[in-house]
């Protein structure tokens, strides 16, 4: 039997583009059979929802793509939770082998879901697998991660090169490889996470609104005994920040939102307590006035957000305490939320 592959997509007003992603799935039906893909609309009130559900039904895509309206955003972690619980509903006897994340601001490059696939097929201990992002014309964009740390939060935000070389082997992002190899953690815009995983360790903690989640998600994997690989002879094009808002290139972001600095601080203080978060946010926090005060001597261009050092300050354990909030279950058995009512 071939492997069933649940595939969840969380729109959020960008109908249009969850469309195009959709379409550049139907190459992979004819090699793989057993997908199936669940939409979740995050409460757009946009048109959205008429708009995907327009193009399901007259595109004749019925048959295997669904459509989940939320009354609510709930968010990116709570909206994928949302996509797993149903497709594992709708297919009780026979449940996915696989679950794909994949972002609405993505195009599947052709074969790409079948490497990955044959991936994890050939290696029974890796629990995850991520393709490579790409833009449009092909450049590579930095997917794969290291571990979020006090001194890669110190030199991602100082944005000083003689740090980045003293700290090479801490920062976050990883070298750009041509090779298959395992990695801390990858971008939630295209990974494929393997049932047993999800059975074993829970969904997203819904905790999480946006950012931090599958960082969260794959960090507890690899707690469990999982690897994680980056495989980039799997590929996608990532339009990079068109379905958030937050993440942009070739331009000064946009101020952080509240909910970006709420999942840093929640990843921080569940994984490392509050002593090693208040020593990641110092760091964090210096690094920030560092690379601002470069900017203001040496007149550069300005490049972090507006208002980012002072939001770090407002936003840290030293003003918000070492309050970790847990409303509701932080992750969910697999089994019990899909036969709940």
């Amino acid at each position: 039997m071939r492997p069933r592959i649940l595939i969840v997509i969380v729109n959020y007003k960008v109908a249009k583009l969850a469309i195009d992603s959709l379409a550049s799935l139907e190459g992979e039906l004819s090699s793989l059979p057993g997908i199936r893909v669940v939409v979740v609309d995050n409460d757009s009130r946009d048109g959205s929802v008429e708009a995907l559900r327009m193009a399901i039904a007259t595109r004749g895509w019925d048959d295997w793509v669904k459509l989940e309206p939320s009354s609510q955003n709930v968010g990116f972690a709570a909206g994928n939770n949302l996509g797993i619980r149903l497709g594992w509903r709708t297919l009780p006897q026979s449940p996915p082998d696989y679950v794909l994340l994949l972002n609405p601001d993505t195009v599947v490059c052709p074969g790409s879901i079948k490497v990955l696939l044959k991936f994890l097929e050939n290696r029974p201990e890796v629990g995850i697998a991520a393709g490579r992002s790409e833009d449009p014309d092909g450049t590579p964009q930095h997917c794969c991660f290291r571990f979020p740390n006090a001194w890669n939060e110190f030199a991602s935000n100082a944005r000083l090169g003689v740090i980045d070389r003293l700290l090479r082997k801490r920062i976050c992002r990883v070298p750009i490889s041509d090779e298959a190899h395992p990695i801390d953690w990858a971008s939630g815009a295209f990974l494929l996470i393997r049932r047993e995983v999800i059975e074993q360790i829970g969904l997203f903690d819904e905790n999480y609104f946006l950012y931090y989640e599958e960082t969260d998600l794959i960090r507890r994997a690899r707690q469990g005994g999982w690897t994680c690989w980056h495989v980039p002879q799997s590929r996608i094009v990532h339009l990079v920040g068109f379905s958030s808002g937050v993440t942009v290139r070739h331009r000064r972001p946009d101020r952080k939102p509240r909910y970006w600095f709420d999942s840093r601080r929640r990843y921080f203080l569940k994984h490392h307590g509050f002593f090693y978060t208040a020593w990641a946010d110092l760091l964090a926090i210096l690094g920030v006035a560092l690379g601002r005060a470069r900017e203001i001597l040496l007149w550069r261009p300005k490049a972090y957000p507006p208002r980012f050092l002072w939001d770090f300050v407002r936003n840290s354990v030293f003003v918000k305490g070492n309050r970790l909030q847990r409303e509701g279950r932080s992750t969910w058995n697999i089994v019990e939320s899909a036969t709940a009512a």
